[in-house]
């Protein structure tokens, strides 16, 4: 599932016929991009600019918080098949604070072998703060997708972030037994890379099932940007609480500190138990960064 940087799968440098093939795949496909540029306008962060073509948009930014910004991401074809690219981007500028999410699941559906390509690439300056909380990727059985992220931050930018991958369709006691699942989230602060995750999964490769995954469907990892020591024993502590309370049947849940980094990582039953983990999470490092705990995005209840 996830691995050191040292051993992470390298789609661009390495395996040049899977990348051509995944090039030619979306070549000539269903193609979306939207870009975003937040900024501190005093009162309140703004959208200073949006750019965007084909199926991805945004509502109208809200303020349940006063100045943060809150955004939601849309994709209203409703799902990705083999052939469709997505291309987000967002930059937050010097001392605004944007939240971004997303009102559903993304879905990625079966495909006869043929690719879709989803790339974020995410930019926070310095003062700048960023909580990129979409909610989780579902891959159908026989679902084909590279997924590349990159993340640039300054020295002093906030920014916490997840991704959540739910193998298959638990609900309906159906598994990913079928497919490919290719690509990397890339970290780096002031232009130097901290991390590279690689995620390289083909649908019913038992090892990965039962080894990588531990056989639980649902898999997520959290980052964000290290404050001390001091706030990474916080988030520990938070952890263990979590998990004492959740079981180990539900969910397994831990934290690590890489350089300026605290990565979360979790395996879960079901994407619930995930997501409500990561909240509090998330709350708990706002309430550190700020004094004040938010309330989750009202989308989430929807």
């Amino acid at each position: 599932m996830m691995c050191e940087p040292a051993v992470a799968f390298d789609i661009d440098d390495k395996n040049q016929t899977l990348k051509n093939s995944i090039e030619s795949d979306v070549e000539l496909g269903w193609k979306a991009i939207l870009s975003l540029l937040f900024k501190d306008r005093g009162d309140k962060t703004v959208i200073k600019d949006r750019q965007q073509q084909g199926p991805l948009a945004i509502q109208r930014p809200l303020y349940p918080e006063g100045k943060t910004c809150h955004t939601y991401l849309l994709h209203p074809p409703g799902g990705v098949v083999g052939g469709d690219t997505l291309q987000i981007s967002a930059r937050v500028e010097q001392g605004a604070h944007a939240l971004v999410t997303t009102p559903g699941a993304t879905k990625f559906y079966r495909s006869e072998k043929r690719y879709a390509y989803q790339q974020q690439i995410l930019h926070v300056e310095r003062g700048g703060r960023l909580e990129w909380l979409p909610q989780e990727n579902i891959f159908f059985p026989d679902a084909h997708a590279r997924l590349d992220t990159q993340i640039h931050l300054q020295r002093d930018a906030q920014f916490l972030g997840w991704e959540m991958h739910c193998f298959g369709r638990p609900a309906l006691n159906e598994g990913f037994s079928s497919g490919h699942l290719v690509g990397k989230t890339e970290i780096y602060l002031d232009g130097n890379k901290i991390l590279t995750e690689g995620l390289n999964i083909f649908g019913g490769d038992k090892s990965m099932i039962e080894k990588g995954l531990l056989n639980f469907p649902m898999a997520g990892t959290l980052y964000i940007s290290a404050q001390n020591d001091q706030f990474f024993q916080l988030v520990q502590s938070l952890l263990s609480n979590i998990q004492e309370q959740v079981g180990t049947e539900d969910l397994v849940i831990a934290a690590t500190q890489i350089e300026d980094l605290i990565v979360v990582r979790a395996l879960g039953r079901w994407s619930e138990v995930i997501l409500q983990s990561f909240q509090q999470v998330w709350q708990h490092t706002r309430q550190y960064w700020t004094g004040d705990t938010p309330h989750p995005p009202r989308i989430w209840a929807t």
